[in-house]
């Protein structure tokens, strides 16, 4: 699919280019005016009250929302963030008991993007009615044409070979699509990403918690749809004083082609998302799995340096050390999953991982360490020491992070390792589910309690390690990618997408789905060949050799990562599918990463075992058509000369004649 270039406005009327490190797929100015107008009329400005209704939903008492807030009186005011945003903020106020509802706002002015997120408040002398069914996220959108809604979305991350697999599906008159996460990971059992068609255009919707939530889009009979979402249980009072937050809600309008959405996309998270490190955005990252991947997690620190000084030897250019769980003193008979002692085990790291880290930073490679700082097992310090702090006491359990005390605990002990033990990436984890411990927390008047101060709790912490350690990189892992909604991926990288690692097709359908929501992603592999390290190849890469034993080919791995280093700098533009999303072994997959500010790109493209085609074409996109291109294939050398109108138009024919096997093509501007 080609950019619909045609109903962008003319280059007077385009907006300049997003500050941004990757391509030059462009706003108009019109998605932008269009979203500014839709934030005034819900959101006023200060001068201007809302206009129209707003775009959230509770009751309160037994009443819908929609029947008494406009009897509440209502205030608005916005101010410049920066060039970038513009904060408005509405507040609704109860003169009866004192509840103060207020919607936070920010407009992007640099892209068709407005989120917002509710906050509810008590400044009255007595306990709130109760507030339940609270909906952040309640907008409607009414077709103009014939052309039936097309919603888009991906299967989560459960650890499987479909893990974040697209899906689209008309909603037709009276039709109803419900999600919902499950067990209290927020990008498991569904995700909360989607890309609505209409009209010539869209909508991209998303919605942040990092707890439990629910949405749900209801057709009428007509031509409108109605989009709902929030934490998926809340039926609480408040007392005299205490305010509670909601789940973020995120709108991006959009003119043309899903796909060129799904860039923009790509472009406000690399731009407004992603966390920067002094300024800088983080960037591709070559790591490399710790011994203890090979001996059960159980590694020393003499095992460690004889693989890091391996690697080293053999000129891999590894930029970052991975040691996993198990660092910390844990019966063997147990092993990792033993946490709550959160101390280095000095009779094999004596002295703690300090030695280990100085070794790292001797050779410029940096130190990533794993954590799992909110579940606790029976037995250790934490269960025994702190039974108050954890939800299942000194059987262990959840780590109560909403507990102000409990999380200072946190800070000050993990800000200490991370200091003292030369840490430069947290890695943290995430193996349980918390939903059946907050839900068995509240009483009847406070169900959805327990989980808002703990997701509050968990940004907190990770906002303070962020503010004590300006250079540290945080890596959320939670079995994998099951907790990567937007606040979280605003404060860390996934490193780790998913812990269905080893399958090469898998590894396809994974890069294939995610590429269109999270542009900076790992995963790593055992290395094997080629076939299967390209199958894995992302922007964060990790390999895992066993130095010990014979037969390393290490040339083969030199190669990958030289191959890796030109592709991962593309992986960083702009991402289009070349072929239909399948998992099936006699099908071909294959997509195309882009900057077109540098005039360069890559294709990737996986023959699979029982396939018979021996090649095919593609049709690129996202290229001027009245340019040259060098176009490589890095397997053969061969480079041949063709037009960008050549490319998108009769395509490029990719020979494959292993299977499984694959191709990597480069492509230059002609200068």
């Amino acid at each position: 699919m080609r950019l619909h270039w045609e109903l962008m406005l003319t280059l007077a009327a385009m907006m300049q280019l997003v500050a941004s490190p990757v391509g030059a797929v462009k706003s108009a100015s019109a998605e932008i005016a269009r979203t500014h107008d839709w934030a005034m009329e819900r959101f006023g400005d200060g001068r201007k009250a809302p206009l129209a209704d707003p775009p959230f939903s509770f009751t309160y008492g037994g009443r819908p929302s929609s029947e008494f807030l406009k009897t509440w009186k209502v205030e608005s005011r916005s101010h410049k963030l920066d060039n970038a945003k513009t904060e408005r903020v509405v507040t609704y106020t109860d003169p009866a008991t004192g509840l103060v509802v207020t919607c936070c706002a920010v407009e992007y002015n640099d892209f068709p993007t407005i989120e917002w997120t509710l906050f509810f408040k008590n400044t009255g002398k007595a306990a709130t009615p109760v507030i339940s069914d609270v909906r952040p996220l309640d907008v409607s959108f009414v077709r103009k044409t014939n052309a039936e809604f097309q919603l888009h979305y991906h299967t989560a991350d459960n650890c499987t070979q479909d893990s974040y697999a697209p899906h689209v599906e008309a909603i037709g008159p009276d039709a109803a699509k419900q999600f919902a996460c499950a067990g209290g990971r927020p990008t498991t059992g569904a995700y909360p990403y989607y890309n609505i068609e209409m009209d010539g255009g869209g909508v991209i919707v998303a919605l942040s918690w990092a707890g439990q939530w629910s949405s749900e889009f209801n057709r009428d009979s007509g031509k409108t749809l109605r989009v709902r979402g929030g934490q998926e249980l809340t039926h609480f009072t408040l007392h005299p004083g205490e305010e509670v937050g909601s789940p973020l809600a995120v709108l991006q309008f959009y003119d043309g082609d899903w796909i060129r959405a799904q860039n923009v996309w790509r472009r406000w998270m690399f731009a407004h998302n992603i966390p920067h490190i002094k300024g800088v955005m983080p960037s591709p990252m070559l790591y490399m799995c710790s011994n203890g991947f090979f001996d059960g997690l159980r590694s020393n620190l003499e095992a460690e340096k004889l693989f890091i000084d391996r690697f080293a030897a053999e000129r891999i250019g590894v930029e970052y050390w991975d040691m996993d769980a198990g660092w910390y003193p844990c019966d063997p008979a147990v092993g990792w999953p033993q946490v709550g002692n959160w101390e280095p085990d000095t009779d094999r790291f004596p002295g703690g991982l300090k030695a280990m880290s100085d070794h790292l930073h001797s050779k410029n490679i940096k130190f990533i360490l794993w954590f799992e700082p909110e579940r606790v097992t029976r037995g250790t310090w934490l269960a025994q020491n702190h039974p108050e702090w954890i939800y299942g006491g000194a059987e262990g359990g959840l780590l109560k992070l909403g507990d102000p005390e409990c999380r200072k605990w946190v800070i000050e002990h993990f800000d200490n390792l991370i200091t003292t033990q030369g840490v430069d990436v947290y890695r943290q984890d995430f193996n349980m589910d918390p939903l059946p411990y907050w839900r068995g927390n509240d009483t009847e008047d406070r169900q959805g309690i327990t989980e808002i101060r703990h997701v509050e709790g968990y940004y907190a912490y990770w906002d303070e390690l962020r503010r004590r350690h300006p250079n540290l990189l945080i890596d959320t892992c939670a079995s994998g990618g099951r907790r990567n909604n937007l606040e979280t991926l605003r404060r860390s990288v996934p490193i780790l997408r998913s812990d269905y690692t080893m399958d090469p097709v898998g590894n396809q359908g994974h890069t294939y789905g995610l590429s269109m929501w999270v542009p900076i992603n790992g995963t790593g592999l055992y290395m094997k060949g080629a076939y299967e390290n390209r199958s894995t190849m992302a922007p964060i890469y990790g390999i895992a050799w066993d130095v010990r034993k014979e037969g390393c080919d290490w040339d083969l791995m030199r190669r990958m990562v030289k191959e890796w280093r030109h592709l991962s700098k593309c992986m960083m533009g702009d991402y289009y599918p070349l072929t239909p999303y399948s998992l099936e072994k006699n099908a071909w997959i294959a997509w195309q990463f882009d900057l077109p500010e540098k005039g360069e790109g890559m294709v990737e493209a996986f023959r699979r075992d029982d396939c018979a085609e021996d090649s095919r074409v593609f049709k690129l996109q996202g290229l001027d058509p009245k340019t040259g291109y060098a176009v490589e294939n890095l397997d053969t050398g061969k480079t041949e000369k063709l037009t960008g109108e050549k490319l998108m138009g009769d395509g490029l024919r990719i020979n494959i004649a292993d299977r499984p096997g694959s191709a990597l093509i480069a492509y230059q501007r002609s200068r």
